[in-house]
């Protein structure tokens, strides 16, 4: 007997070695992850981590300096540009190695390689937007200019200085956790890293949900309900601007399209109230005569965070701010003569187009009057745990397209259009590096303006301030030349009339200098007012952001820095500002409950600060929503049917001027409802809402309790992010933080002769879960403060805030 319990237990052991040491789905070999010598324990690291040393690095032509500060952020010493770019890349990959490789991943369409088939359908839809063809045509645009090329190569050789100096115990808990090694860095994945960028903030897209809302309502309904210009309005280059230009002659529109807009017969819908905000005061509102610039980019919040804080040095170039882990340079900063920023312009850069195959082999399609064969390209999508999935994408002259049948197009997708060939800017040739490399070297106006000409996209309005006292804004990026409209709908792909006809000439894009009002601003609302001849895009970002920050700005004297860092936290919103007050009037307080009539003393009182102890702010939040959507919910909320909501400008205007309007009419009741009872309706149902959730009005109601704030893994990884937390701004207000989504960095930068520099993102530069550096700066940026940035003048200055020195040569 004895035998058999020997031989169990050795099996059973076995089976236990063999189980710690096999991948069971997503989850890792759990003896490998729990080693002490190579698991996750490796991983830790405490404060006190930094210290100094000396590394040697192949391909270092001469020594180079670096100096690591007390949030562990890197200040680059070069005695050349090769070396200054490889020392980033290999800076950067010690701390944000993994993010790196799965962001490229991601924009690659290869996730699945280390996930398995749940991440198949992410991966076909990047192919098939033709993410890689972009980015390949970027990088043959980088490598035909000698500095992009020297930029992009030796970051590269950076980069993989250091995953050939890892060994598996050494590789970011991440890789660990998801079982699989890093791999080489190749020069396209900076490319890709734009693609994703672009995917983000230039692949918005409401032409399928409009188009269903044109064939669904009409023509006159939908030119109503979707104006080219909004209710109101207060856009980035002031109105009145006389253009000192002689514009192209504009495109005529198609036959087609006039005939749709007569007759009546998306890729990632941008969300409402998510931005970014910059603004940049002249020295006449400043206490010390300078410029002051501001900049809060708002994108999906997540650790480790999108920015990598760096300082970069050589004898060309002094920079300090953010850069983009995987990208050489800085693309939000300063140095000792200006500072710039960027929000986005939301270009109508995206178009889709309607093709017509031969037949069922779809070899060919009608184009120009003949038929044209497609080019097929084979995408290779390797599955963890599975064979390849060959997939197969025809292009046209317009471009890939992405889904040719319902049967092909995944559940989760409806925002793309069936059978239509995507026309994106993102897949032409560019070279955005060199625009930041002129911009991080820039000495004045006329170096900004010569950098933005290199830009293509995403659109970006650069803001500019500089220690000649000049300030200026441009919406800025590679745009297509169209009639007016062009791709508000989805456009016919067989006439070439459709096609885009060139480009707005880049001394054309709407910009302006020291204007006399004293400031520049841009919050993504209009670029222009209608005045502007060429057509960019047809919406933008509503206006209350941007109405918020003029208002400040015109008001602002003698302002500090910290006027600045205040303003970046103001839960103003001008949209409460705009409806409350009319709300308000419509509401008979006879007829309402105890709950009803405390929320409505409440509310009307409300200061419309969305501050996280706000209770007006919770109740405001919740009507207004549940109004917009009782107004348009029983006609845009169809089954099966992707149709695109108006505006909540529309609505307001709406609210404000038309109470008589037939949209107010809830189609699936039996009366006919009035604005009085759809603002009435709402309130009921939003202060129930609230009851139901937090129970009776109360400090449970405050703001920061009702909102959901968080800030996860970029994996999702349960642990590895904030949890929620409570924090006051909203969409639509200055501080246009909401969910996961906010300020990704806050930076204020005072100009003059010391130039100083403020900023902060949430979370810390290390991407290493067990590093005291992983989330050292959340409080800092919860609270809204900004930490002064460390900007040495030589690798020789001293400081008390230099906490190591890292000393590089070549091997």
């Amino acid at each position: 007997m004895k035998f058999f319990w020997a031989l169990l237990s050795t099996a059973l052991t076995i089976a236990l070695v063999w189980a710690l040491n096999t991948k069971f789905g997503t989850i890792p070999p759990i003896g490998a992850f729990l080693n002490p010598s190579s698991g996750f324990w490796e991983n830790a690291e405490s404060k006190n981590s930094l210290k100094d040393g000396n590394l040697q690095l192949t391909g270092l032509q001469g020594k180079v300096v670096v100096k690591y500060d007390e949030h562990h952020i890197p200040h680059i010493f070069a005695e050349n540009d090769h070396d200054l770019y490889l020392t980033q890349g290999y800076i950067t990959a010690r701390d944000r190695l993994w993010e790196m490789d799965i962001q490229t991943r991601e924009a690659a369409g290869r996730l699945a390689e280390v996930i398995g088939p749940g991440a198949l359908q992410i991966d076909r839809y990047h192919r098939r937007m033709g993410m890689v063809y972009g980015a390949e045509n970027t990088l043959k645009g980088m490598l035909k200019n000698p500095i992009s090329k020297m930029m992009i190569t030796a970051y590269t050789e950076g980069v993989n200085n250091y995953i050939h100096s890892l060994s598996p115990k050494n590789y970011p808990i991440e890789f660990k956790l998801l079982d699989y090694a890093p791999e080489d860095w190749k020069p396209i994945n900076c490319a890709f890293l734009l693609k994703l960028m672009s995917e983000t903030l230039a692949g918005g897209s409401d032409q399928f949900g409009l188009t269903n809302d044109l064939k669904r309502f009409g023509a006159k309904d939908v030119n109503n309900l979707f104006p080219d210009y909004p209710f109101k309005e207060d856009p980035i280059i002031p109105v009145g601007t006389k253009w000192d230009f002689k514009p192209l002659p504009i495109p005529k529109p198609s036959v087609g399209f006039l005939a749709q807009m007569t007759e009546g017969i998306k890729t990632k819908e941008i969300t409402p109230g998510v931005g970014s905000n910059n603004w940049a005061i002249s020295g006449s509102k400043s206490a010390t005569g300078y410029p002051i610039l501001a900049n809060d980019p708002h994108l999906n919040l997540t650790f480790p965070s999108i920015w990598y804080q760096v300082q970069l040095s050589s004898p060309t170039v002094n920079v300090n701010g953010v850069s983009l882990p995987g990208a050489p340079g800085m693309v939000i900063g300063y140095n000792q003569n200006i500072s710039w920023g960027v929000t986005n312009v939301d270009a109508d850069v995206l178009d889709w187009y309607q093709i017509k195959f031969k037949d069922t082999t779809k070899n060919e399609y009608w184009y120009n009057n003949q038929w044209n064969k497609v080019n097929k390209r084979v995408e290779v999508i390797n599955i963890r745990g599975g064979k390849p999935l060959i997939d197969t994408v025809r292009y046209t002259v317009q471009g890939p397209v992405v889904y040719e049948d319902t049967l092909q197009k995944p559940k989760g997708y409806q925002t793309v259009p069936v059978g239509n060939a995507l026309r994106w800017i993102a897949h032409d040739e560019s070279d955005e590096f060199m625009c930041f490399y002129l911009l991080n070297r820039g000495k004045n106006y006329a170096d900004y303006r010569k950098a933005l000409t290199y830009y293509t996209a995403p659109a970006q309005n650069f803001i500019f301030a500089s220690n000649d006292k000049d300030i200026a804004i441009t919406p800025n990026g590679k745009f297509p030349l169209k009639f007016k409209d062009q791709g508000k709908f989805i456009l016919d792909g067989s006439d070439p009339a459709n096609d885009w006809h060139g480009w707005i000439p880049a001394d054309q894009n709407p910009t302006v200098k020291n204007p006399p009002m004293g400031f520049v601003r841009s919050a993504n609302e209009s670029p222009t007012d209608p005045t502007y001849p060429y057509y960019i895009n047809w919406r933008y970002e509503q206006y209350y952001r941007g109405k918020r920050i003029s208002d400040k700005l015109t008001a602002m004297k003698n302002a500090t820095v910290d006027s600045m860092r205040i303003m970046q936290m103001d839960n103003y919103s001008i949209l409460a500002q705009d409806v409350l007050s009319t709300m308000v009037k419509y509401l008979d307080t006879s007829k309402m409950d105890k709950e009803q009539l405390k929320a409505f003393d409440i509310v009307k009182i409300w200061d419309r600060h969305y501050a996280a102890n706000s209770i007006g702010a919770s109740i405001f939040d919740n009507w207004w929503y549940n109004f917009y959507n009782l107004v348009w919910g029983d006609k845009f909320e169809i089954k099966g049917t992707y149709l695109k909501y108006p505006s909540y400008d529309r609505t307001e205007k709406l609210l404000l001027t038309e109470p008589n309007s037939k949209w107010f009419d809830n189609t699936k009741t039996p009366a006919k409802e009035t604005c009085a009872d759809i603002v009435t309706q709402s309130f009921y149902s939003a202060i129930s809402q609230l009851v139901k959730t937090h129970g009776q009005p109360g400090d449970k109601w405050q703001w920061g309790q009702v909102k959901e704030t968080f800030i996860n893994h970029l994996a999702n990884l349960q642990g590895f992010g904030t949890g929620d937390f409570s924090a006051g701004g909203r969409g639509g207000v200055i501080n246009a933080l909401r969910n996961g989504n906010g300020p990704s960095w806050r930076m204020v930068v005072q100009m003059g002769p010391e130039v100083k520099g403020y900023g902060v993102f949430p979370g810390g530069e290390s991407g290493n879960p067990g590093s005291f550096y992983y989330r050292d700066m959340f409080e800092t940026w919860r609270d809204g403060k900004l930490n002064e940035l460390l900007f040495l003048k030589s690798a020789d200055e001293n400081s008390g805030r230099v906490k190591a020195t890292l000393t590089l040569s070549s091997k």
